[in-house]
């Protein structure tokens, strides 16, 4: 474990002690006569979506005065859109989870969410919680104030299969860790009979979202939409149109495959078709049960000669929204039950049965104590990735209008370059182009500027 990663830790036994308390007080709340329905609109499926039943249960039976009710509403985009137009019906989301990806539509949602910071200190509460710096920052203020609550957090790494390395005569152990070296593991895999040498899920999100974080370099400007309305995207400079042109060297000759711009890659990666894969950490336990051979988990690679990196990585996933519109008791039950979520137990626990990151130091801590890692060394990778060094106005996140909408664009202008139909730099500079007109409209349809909201809500 590396020394800043240590530092960060040191204060796990007050973290823990303060998280303990919290919880103790809360729950021991006098139970009202029956219990108040707090609702939780989510967009999980499968295992995730499991647990976080089994989460509610527990605590729905750790007390009397509340019972919280999840429920699956779609995609994260239609779970959005449906909290938005219930925000004023009394049968509305106390509680909405939102990926990193719709922050800023959610904030420019005027009356739409109460910060959290400010649920807990209306609640009485005034958490010493240690977060992650690079989980945290997605979801926090200018001040560092939570708005709303890390919960699913997800990082991409670096997939391989270890079985094709050691066929292509590779060492598993090593794999490749700067962009420099991949050209010589693709190649001997290439020529081993690996028909998919390299591959990559959700293009946008790793391949120039995160490969500019990785490398401290902006995204969008004025520190990627986090510091002001009049955001515009950057990220058709040095760095992405060098990794862009790289990729379509290695798409001619075989070396990277294009599989899509969800998570197809990983399909394909399981089956053992494609030999190396960028994909989201939370992607791991699956990978592991229905792959037949040796998963391999390594950190990203990075361009060596550019200065700072590797630096940090981007924390994707989602977060958990309070709404506007309820009562005081209410806002109680939900930073009770937002606080139990927050528990060093509960955050071992949930990172353990699904593959998200821990939100908290003490949540890690208490994992590695409990032998985790040593059992599962690849789930500690995305960790240290977020963790690596302090995160720098270019890498605490990306707050941009209609995120999603951006993404599409940045996939259709890259396919377009994989096709051979345009180059690196030309589509780049046209995703730019169409990004921007987006986030003009949004600012300019707007009563008044992001800021201005953001700093209303705070």
């Amino acid at each position: 474990m590396g020394k800043k990663l240590q530092r960060w830790i040191g204060g796990r036994t007050r973290a823990a002690l303060a998280i303990a308390s919290l919880s103790a007080l809360l729950c021991g709340a006098s139970p009202a006569l029956g219990a108040q329905e707090i609702r939780l609109w989510h967009a999980m499926t499968g295992a995730p979506a499991a647990e976080l039943e089994a989460l509610a249960d527990r605590f729905n039976a750790s007390q009397a005065a509340f019972r919280v009710v999840p429920s699956y509403q779609g995609s994260y985009e239609r779970t959005l859109a449906a909290a938005i137009a219930a925000r004023r019906d009394r049968q509305g989301p106390h509680i909405v989870q939102v990926d990193e990806a719709g922050t800023a539509d959610i904030m420019s949602v005027r009356h739409g969410v109460r910060p959290l910071w400010q649920v807990m200190r209306e609640a009485g509460v005034a958490p010493d919680v240690k977060f992650i710096p690079a989980v945290a920052g997605s979801f926090a203020d200018t001040r560092g104030r939570l708005l709303a609550l890390p919960f699913n957090a997800e990082t991409p790494v670096l997939f391989y299969n270890r079985d094709a390395f050691r066929r292509a005569k590779l060492d598993p152990s090593r794999p490749p860790r700067t962009w420099d070296e991949m050209p010589a593991a693709l190649g001997a895999l290439r020529d081993s009979g690996v028909g998919c040498p390299f591959t990559t899920a959700h293009p946008s999100w790793v391949l120039l979202e995160n490969m500019s974080a990785w490398h401290n370099q902006e995204f969008a400007t004025h520190h990627n939409g986090m510091a002001s309305a009049n955001v515009r995207l950057a990220f058709n400079g040095q760095l992405i149109v060098r990794w862009i042109s790289t990729l379509s060297s290695w798409n001619r000759s075989g070396y990277f495959v294009y599989s899509g711009r969800e998570a197809q890659a990983e399909k394909r990666f399981a089956s053992g078709e494609c030999a190396v894969m960028t994909a989201s950490s939370a992607s791991y336990p699956e990978l592991a049960r229905g792959a037949r051979f040796d998963v391999g988990v390594a950190q990203l690679p990075y361009y060596s000669d550019f200065a700072g990196s590797p630096q940090n990585t981007l924390a994707g996933g989602g977060g958990l929204w309070v709404m506007e519109g309820k009562s005081g008791g209410e806002y109680r039950g939900v930073a009770q039950f937002l606080a139990f979520l927050s528990r060093p137990d509960v955050q071992a626990e949930w990172h353990e049965k699904t593959g998200f990151v821990p939100v908290t130091l003490s949540a890690y801590e208490l994992a590695r104590a409990q032998g985790f890692y040593a059992a599962n060394p690849g789930q500690e990778v995305a960790l240290r990735q977020l963790a690596l060094k302090a995160p720098t106005k270019e890498t605490q996140g990306i707050r941009l209008a209609h995120l999603p909408r951006i993404r599409t664009i940045i996939d259709e202008e890259l396919e377009l370059v994989w096709a051979g139909r345009k180059t690196p730099l030309d589509a780049l500079n046209n995703a730019v182009r169409r990004g921007n007109v987006i986030l003009e409209r949004f600012a300019a349809n707007e009563p008044e500027p992001k800021a201005a909201q953001a700093k209303a809500i705070r």
